[in-house]
């Protein structure tokens, strides 16, 4: 039986994570499994959370086996379901399909370029149920459907949760993304109102190259003012917050509240009866969310996670989704990468160092075919 290589991380109770490439029999797939060879896999937040598990990387340093990285205080006891347990890292990912079960349906994937939301995918290659793998059109390239789930979902959740809450238009903070332009792509496709939120005048113009209509810049001293005229405008009442920490989340409610406010209603004491939503989906700002309650009483923060999005819409709908991504994979859900990494160079310090910092344009995918 041959052997493969695969990424791990093991938080221990000494307060630390260890980083090591292991090596495994790669297993012979069951009725229904497929064995992919992972060609590209993104390094996204969420993979940056399983992977270094809060651990700072500054204080990354060399071992015979990979890395070693110190917790900060207290934070082991958050983490103690996963105490000393060796876990692959890596969500989503693509390759082809170089052996499969005897059931009709993994047959049926034999040869082909697929992707999945497996976890486990910093690997040379990948057991995955065959129900699981969204099957890619032909002549797609492994690289450019690394990123077919949690980007394309997350942003297509976005919309279908504005939908059915009720809204009409969406607020988006950290929208230079690769998921931002995504966002923004869907929003004009579909004709849905959408307030960017960025940090820079780059990424205004950015964005504004590729047909967005409302792009605030959070640095600049108009901001408030160009916020609530944009809320004015598109009627927005929900938001998907990247940042997390921080007053942007006051902000954000306290512009729709003024915007919502504006309509020439008799006055109350409790302010507008508009709801205000903001969802928390990412951790940008790792500090607390400040809440300054000026933004009257019909509103709601709430965590949002993709998973539980999919759990909610069901099965049928998750596939109309996934079909979308797989016709729109090189349009409406392209991704672009700045760093390539083999599985060895995700445990160099010095790359770590640029693919942690998650910059706008600054993307890394990992190729472990490398």
């Amino acid at each position: 039986m041959s052997k493969g290589k695969r990424l791990t991380s093991t938080v221990t109770s000494e307060s630390t994570v260890q980083l090591s490439i292991e090596e495994f029999e790669i297993p012979t797939p069951e009725a229904d499994e497929v064995l992919v060879a992972v060609e590209a896999s993104p390094i996204n937040p969420s993979d940056l959370g399983l992977l270094l598990a809060g651990a700072g990387e500054s204080t990354a340093s060399r071992t015979e086996s990979g890395l070693v990285l110190s917790l900060p205080d207290g934070a082991v006891e958050a983490l103690a379901g996963r105490l000393d347990q060796v876990m692959p890292v890596g969500n989503e990912g693509a390759g082809i399909v170089v052996d499969a079960g005897n059931g009709e349906e993994a047959q049926k994937l034999k040869g082909q370029v697929v992707a999945a939301l497996a976890g486990g995918m910093y690997a040379t290659h990948r057991i995955v149920k065959a129900r699981e793998c969204l099957v890619l059109e032909e002549g797609t390239k492994a690289v450019d459907a690394a990123s077919c789930f949690v980007n394309p979902l997350t942003a297509l959740g976005m919309t279908e949760t504005m939908k059915l809450e009720g809204h009409s238009a969406l607020i988006h903070t950290a929208a230079a993304s690769n998921l931002g332009q995504m966002l923004n792509r869907i929003c004009i496709d579909d004709e849905i109102a959408l307030v960017n939120i960025v940090r820079r005048e780059e990424h205004v113009e950015l964005l504004k190259s590729q047909g967005a209509t409302h792009v605030i810049n959070s640095s600049s001293s108009d901001f408030r003012s160009e916020l609530v005229e944009a809320l004015t405008q598109t009627g927005a009442t929900v938001g998907f917050d990247a940042v997390g920490g921080g007053d942007l989340t006051t902000e954000l409610l306290h512009a729709m509240e003024v915007a919502a406010s504006s309509t020439g209603n008799e006055y109350s004491r409790y302010g507008s009866t508009t709801h205000k939503q903001l969802y928390i989906y990412g951790g940008l700002d790792r500090g607390p969310t400040l809440l300054r309650r000026n933004y009257g009483m019909a509103w709601g923060v709430a965590g949002w996670l993709l998973p539980n999005f999919l759990a909610k819409v069901g099965l049928e709908r998750s596939k109309e989704l996934r079909s979308r991504v797989a016709a729109e994979l090189t349009t409406t859900f392209a991704s672009s990468y700045s760093h390539t990494l083999s599985l060895e160079s995700v445990l160099d310090i010095e790359r770590m160092n640029e693919y942690c910092k998650m910059g706008t344009q600054a993307k890394s995918l990992v190729c472990p075919q490398l």
